[in-house]
């Protein structure tokens, strides 16, 4: 016979205690202790469930629980971060297109690492990783645009590894994760004229070919990309085909494919920035608007649909840069408005304000990517 031992019991309604409503122990609602009556499936929340109906949204197992649909747990998801940053590739005027890539403790300012190459010197290309491998796709150089991805294990310094092709050719896209799935976003040349609305998607820890998840809103390059712990991922600015820059974000849910929906504005119309995320924040830095390059850094609560609020400024104006994040620290590197420098600079993500001088990269760089793992 089993025994089952509580430390303590707390009484969430009015009464005696009802296990039909569920049972709370330390502090989390479990399953109720009755049989199933009703059962769902399906991405969309269900109307009208009966208290202990459950719902499988194809991530997540859910109990309806005191009025409210409850997430079933008894591991964390995946998380698309760590704290080991990670910057790729990139192009220094006079020197060319690069294929290092160095790597930072994000926690603890300081200088960049070499950490090995990427197959193909390349700039303008996107990066995502699970937390312990990093991808990074796409990107030009002077032969042209390129489709492909490589891997790296982010806790083993080494030269990357063929994973796969993007479904076409493409620079200045986004590109964000789940910590299962990576999107690659819009894109296509320099030229507004080649401008995309694609997303393709990996399973990352499985090496292969990109496969269509759905169309941005708008066709667009020299977008930003970041993700939430929820698994929703947003899009935000770049180029569209007829030149003008755009305040466009709209968004993703990655673990189901289909096409993006609109989500607000940023502050500033503008490309060629970049994004990073905590749990629940997206912060987006620099950029280039149609009167110049900016310090701007905007942020939005990637779970609310709404225009980006102002966070903070830049150490200097910049574009052409990278970022990534530990999921408290986001830092951003390189530096087109120098034709290239090595400056890296962070934020506290849940703290806006200005950002402040991290260290250096490896090399002198712009139009690189960047991701983080451990």
């Amino acid at each position: 016979m089993s025994e089952f031992k509580i430390s303590s019991m707390e009484n969430t309604s009015n009464g005696s205690p009802s296990f039909s409503q569920g049972l709370n122990i330390a502090g989390a609602d479990i399953t109720a202790s009755h049989a199933i009556s009703e059962y769902y499936t399906g991405a969309t929340e269900p109307t009208s469930p009966k208290n202990g109906a459950f719902w499988w949204d194809g991530t997540n197992l859910h109990q309806y629980i005191n009025s409210a649909f409850r997430i079933l747990s008894v591991t964390p998801p995946p998380t698309y971060y760590g704290d080991r940053g990670i910057f790729g590739a990139g192009f220094k005027s006079g020197v060319g297109y690069l294929n290092v890539i160095d790597y930072v403790t994000i926690s603890s300012a300081g200088n960049a690492t070499d950490f090995g190459d990427l197959t193909v010197a390349r700039a303008s290309l996107g990066s995502c990783s699970s937390g312990s491998r990093g991808l990074f796709g796409g990107g030009n150089s002077a032969s042209g645009n390129f489709n492909t991805i490589d891997y790296i294990t982010i806790a083993s310094t080494g030269n990357a590894t063929d994973f796969g092709d993007l479904t076409v050719a493409r620079n200045y896209g986004g590109s964000c994760s789940n910590g299962v799935r990576g999107l690659f976003g819009a894109g296509g040349a320099y030229s507004s004229s080649d401008a995309n609305n694609l997303i393709d998607y990996v399973t990352i820890a499985t090496t292969g070919n990109a496969t269509d998840f759905g169309d941005v809103s708008v066709a667009r390059t020299s977008s930003a990309a970041c993700a939430s712990g929820e698994g929703r991922g947003v899009f935000a600015g770049g180029q569209n085909a007829s030149g003008a820059k755009s305040n466009i974000i709209d968004y993703v849910t990655i673990a189901t494919t289909g096409n993006a929906t609109d989500f607000g504005d940023l502050t500033q119309a503008r490309n060629d920035f970049a994004a990073a995320s905590s749990e629940t924040i997206g912060v987006f830095f620099g950029g280039y608007t149609d009167s110049y390059f900016q310090n701007t850094i905007d942020y939005i609560t990637i779970a609310s649909p709404g225009n980006a609020t102002d966070f903070g400024d830049l150490t200097a104006a910049r574009y052409g840069v990278a970022a990534s994040a530990n999921g408290t620290r986001g830092i951003v590197g390189g530096d087109n408005a120098n034709f290239g420098d090595t400056t890296i600079e962070y934020v506290t993500i849940a703290n806006p304000g200005n950002a402040v001088d991290f260290g250096d990269l490896s090399a002198a760089r712009y139009n690189l990517a960047g991701c983080s793992g451990d």
